[in-house]
């Protein structure tokens, strides 16, 4: 049976206030929510679009320690980066706000109370990792010791981030603190922990039957977790940075991160809204949504209504639409490794560009499954979607209108069937919309739109408005006006996707209403309406913007190579005699070029003082030939002569292996006669 709902509550994940927020974040969560919230506006409807930062949790205390200032320090200044970025990106937010305001940590502290007294925690005893020189229990975060599936020896008490396998901080191998560096010890500690088993036959009604209309890939985590069974959960944890867990014998315990944080929706509504909160949380005719990543799915289909359920005074959601991840030219995005598109970053370095990068992430869109962002895509999708088809439509239009009536839009006369077929191709644009964006389908619905302009760009095409011209401007009036229906059309189909876009065409032709109720209408520009010139829309992007960006992510591609470098094993001893038998000896590069069909190979002219050799080697994918001549260089002058692409080789030149694999001659730092012994 469908509901009839009043109003709307649209929530997106709390990003972690630990660094900036990346492409990721913003095709799998914010964008599309802000899509659906503006779609919503336009409609007329009473909708709200909460945000927020989560500042609570261990990788903030991390990030606080190694910067060596306070956690409040670090979420103060991402908060700020992230708050500001989202607002120039046009994430329409009624409000954003954060978890460490006075009105959350009530709030929190409340809820846990609530529940508390209610008897809703099982209160348990376990052993956990304590760090005796901190004097303090070490969250998994900061215990780090050996994988024992993959051996690597920078692996997390929860994760081994080298393999990927979850660990418990016990399995791990020589486990020390990340701390001090002492190995800790275990002892006893008390948390209170929710029951989700309790409410595992009403999360499987609620979840299984009442919502199969879910997201296939939504639907089906959820389902794996149920059949496989829950468990308690802790709600608590030893930190001194959170909310204090509000109850006697809890002195240096605060909320666990997870439980904290999905209040934030509630205490950002009340910050938002002080006497009509309970409204938008409480009324059973509310449609609350929440817009999250496939990483939180858990957390807010079945944790947080279990919270909610516990409490009893909550709605629970009606759609959890979360997207799956968004990888960066092949690879996973990860913040750890620097390998993401920053928006902060984004928005400086392509300033004015903001409805480009929502066109692609939204075109782009994981919906269903994970997908991939390139630089040279988005070069593609701007210059010829955005430049080619949308703009180019709209500026022909209203370019003509100018060079025919001076910017004033003319009256429609006689329909032939061809403008009647072109009239009917987007009299189901609404609908078709409706369809999509109902139905959380925003790549589809993008397309929808973009198939509008196609349709214009056919009609002037095929109507050919400049030749007609010459003979009979009363066609070229309906042409024209037919054209202008479709431009502010355009206008009100995009405003969703493309805000910023939106208002500027607005602002063009003159349209002082943007009601999605117009959509599909032939009048909504009246004739005698003036026109302003033609201004673009969108630019071509230049290949040289998109090499810059892709040489960023090579950079740091090479850096990750820098950092994460582990020296080779030393290789097995052997005897010096063994290595006496090397005659390593100095000579100096007299001629060097590339050997003809061999990418790998240089030729060596060398004076060894003994009257001068040929060696090749393999290293011209790093050195020109004409940077090598006149150095010093060492090589092995008692190797056997050896034929490398029709040249014989007299000899091998010692090389270095850097971290990211480029390969670095080695000669002596002072000079040395050629012809001279290594010893």
């Amino acid at each position: 049976m469908e509901k009839n709902f009043k109003r709307t509550l649209v929530t997106t994940a709390l990003p972690y206030a630990n660094g900036p927020v990346h492409i990721g974040h913003l095709a799998g969560v914010y964008v599309p929510a802000d899509i659906y919230t503006r779609y919503l506006r336009l409609k007329g409807e009473d909708v709200i679009m909460i945000g927020g930062s989560d500042e609570h949790g261990v990788p903030i205390t991390i990030k606080a320690k190694a910067e060596g200032v306070t956690p409040q320090d670090i979420v103060d200044r991402y908060h700020k980066i992230i708050k500001d970025s989202f607002e120039e990106l046009g994430i329409s937010f009624d409000i954003y706000s954060r978890t460490t305001t006075d009105i959350h940590s009530q709030m929190a502290s409340d809820f846990f109370k609530k529940l508390y007294d209610k008897g809703e925690f099982i209160e348990k005893t376990s052993m956990q990792y304590y760090d005796e020189k901190a004097n303090q229990f070490l969250a998994d975060r900061y215990i780090v010791g050996t994988c024992p599936h993959c051996g690597s020896d920078h692996a997390y008490g929860d994760q081994c981030e080298a393999c990927g396998t979850s660990l418990n901080a016990t399995d791990l191998i020589d486990p020390h603190s990340a701390i001090t560096g002492n190995k800790p010890v275990l002892k006893e500690t008390k948390h209170w922990y929710l029951p989700l088993d309790k409410w595992e036959p009403q999360l499987r009604r609620w979840i299984l039957e009442e919502h199969k209309e879910w997201k296939p890939n939504v639907y089906g985590q959820c389902k794996s977790w149920l059949d496989m069974g829950l468990q308690p959960r802790a709600v608590s944890r030893d930190l001194d940075w959170g909310v204090p867990v509000p109850v006697e014998g809890a002195e240096g315990k605060v909320l666990y991160v997870w439980f904290d944080a999905p209040i934030g929706y509630i205490s950002n509504t009340k910050e938002l809204m002080p006497e009509k909160w309970e409204t938008y949380w409480k009324s059973p005719d509310t449609r609350i949504i929440n817009f999250i990543g496939k990483d939180n799915i858990v957390f807010h289909c079945i944790v947080f209504p279990a919270m909610l359920m516990a409490d009893g005074s909550y709605q629970l959601p009606e759609n959890v639409p979360a997207n799956e991840f968004l990888n960066l030219e092949g690879d996973k995005i990860s913040t750890s490794r620097n390998w993401a598109v920053w928006l902060h970053e984004y928005l400086r370095d392509l300033p004015g560009k903001q409805d480009v990068l929502r066109y692609v992430l939204t075109a782009n869109a994981p919906e269903t499954k994970d997908n991939d962002f390139t630089w040279k895509d988005f070069q593609a999708r701007n210059n010829n979607e955005l430049v080619a088809i949308l703009g180019n439509f709209v500026n022909r239009t209203i370019v003509l209108t100018h060079k025919y009536y001076n910017g004033v839009v003319p009256a429609c006369g006689d329909l032939t069937d061809y403008d009647r077929e072109t009239l009917r191709e987007f009299a189901d644009v609404k609908g078709n919309l409706e369809n999509y964006l109902d139905h959380f389908r925003f790549r589809d619905a993008l397309k929808e739109a973009m198939n509008l302009a196609r349709i214009g760009n056919k009609y002037l095409a095929d109507t050919e408005p400049w030749k007609v011209a010459k003979s009979d401007m009363t066609r070229v009036d309906t042409i024209m006006n037919i054209a202008m229906q479709i431009t502010a059309n355009l206008a009100i189909a995009f405003e969703p996707f493309l805000p910023f876009m939106s208002k500027h065409l607005r602002n063009l032709i003159g349209m002082d209403e943007c009601k999605w109720e117009l959509l599909g209408s032939v009048d909504i520009i009246a004739a005698g309406s003036m026109v302003k010139p033609a201004e673009l829309l969108f630019e071509k992007i230049e290949d040289s913007v998109i090499e810059a960006q892709i040489k960023k992510l090579q950079d740091t591609k090479e850096a990750n190579k820098l950092k994460n470098f582990k020296p080779q094993p030393v290789a097995e001893n052997v005897a010096f005699d063994d290595f006496l038998k090397l005659d390593i000896r100095v000579g100096k590069v007299l001629e060097c070029q590339k050997v003809p069909k061999a990418d790998k190979l240089l030729q060596f002219k060398i004076d060894d003082g003994m009257g001068g050799r040929t060696i090749v080697s393999g290293i011209a994918k790093y050195y020109a030939p004409e940077d090598l001549v006149g150095k010093e260089v060492c090589f092995i002058a008692n190797f056997a002569p050896r034929r490398l692409k029709g040249v014989e080789s007299q000899g091998m030149i010692l090389s270095a292996e850097n971290a990211d694999g480029s390969l670095v001659v080695i000669g002596p730092q002072g000079e040395v006669h050629p012809g001279c012994q290594v010893k």
